[in-house]
């Protein structure tokens, strides 16, 4: 199914600017593990907490050209407050039709067949299913199948929801760290971030056993779920972002859906597509 949505170009976020300094620069890997530090995240998370943080607020809005006029607006009393924003009712929707398949967030969409080697670009890495999950028997669930990439930009709504009526596990908990990697000629020494993350796996009703996993930032605490194992509904909130969090990864089983063609092909055109909270991206294979 096409329907000629907006494409941006992918991001490559180590090969630009302060970024790239900090991965392959020996002052700037200096740097990077100094900021990961966990007192240095306890830091950062009471500063975007505290009454002060409320002063880039107004900034904020106007350097990323967010349109505030979907959010309601209660009086942030902190920068997280202000960034995890509730949205107006009526703004974002699902649909009713049990077997399409529905966006759980805003984000920029990536798509992938699976197999063992197939590798994904996440945060500024690659991963492989079974690196991302640190589990080699659940990835192996998911050989042969398709993996989709949210990433949610700053001006981006950053709740996120259930994708289908399902009973979910417990939440497992990756912790962030730096990989140094050796270099195999005379090239810089590169390094390997694996993020902070959290995923549960998800018996649905309508697409098998789908397992969703939230992608932080290096630094732990930016991933804040709201349930445990219980049974969910297609379109509650799951959980949301707090400032530094952006991805979220969703995994299904070989033959159990069919993802809309054009988010494929835009994906190999190196393009990301711009999907809403609610939006169909494909439909079961049932």
């Amino acid at each position: 199914m096409h329907t000629d949505r907006k494409t941006i170009a992918r991001e490559n976020l180590t090969e630009g600017g302060f970024l790239r300094f900090l991965y392959n620069n020996a002052f700037g890997r200096v740097i990077l593990k100094a900021v990961t530090l966990p007192f240095i995240s306890v830091i950062g998370g009471a500063f975007m907490n505290s009454g002060l943080s409320r002063l880039m607020i107004k900034g904020f809005i106007k350097n990323n050209g967010i349109d505030m006029d979907d959010y309601i607006d209660d009086g942030y009393k902190c920068f997280n407050d202000f960034f995890t924003r509730r949205i107006k009712d009526g703004r974002r929707s699902f649909e009713g039709d049990k077997t399409v398949l529905c966006s759980p967030c805003d984000g920029k969409l990536s798509a992938y067949r699976l197999n063992k080697t197939t590798v994904m670009p996440i945060k500024g890495s690659v991963y492989t299913v079974e690196q991302l999950l640190d589990n080699r028997a659940l990835a192996e669930k998911y050989e042969d199948g398709v993996c989709v990439v949210l990433r949610l930009a700053v001006d981006d709504y950053h709740r996120y929801s259930y994708l289908d009526n399902a009973v979910k596990g417990e939440n497992v908990f990756i912790k962030g760290r730096l990989h140094t990697v050796q270099p195999i000629a005379l090239e810089k020494l590169p390094v390997f971030v694996q993020n902070s993350r959290e995923y549960t796996v998800m018996e649905t009703e309508s697409f098998g056993t789908v397992t969703q996993v939230e992608v932080g930032a290096l630094m732990v605490g930016k991933i804040s779920n709201l349930h445990g194992a219980c049974s969910v509904k297609k379109g509650e909130e799951k959980g949301m972002f707090l400032f530094g969090g952006s991805t979220i990864v969703l995994l299904f089983e070989k033959n159990r859906i069919i993802l809309d063609d054009e988010l494929f092909e835009n994906t190999a055109d190196e393009k990301e597509t711009i999907v809403k909270l609610g939006e169909r991206i494909g439909r079961s294979a049932f």
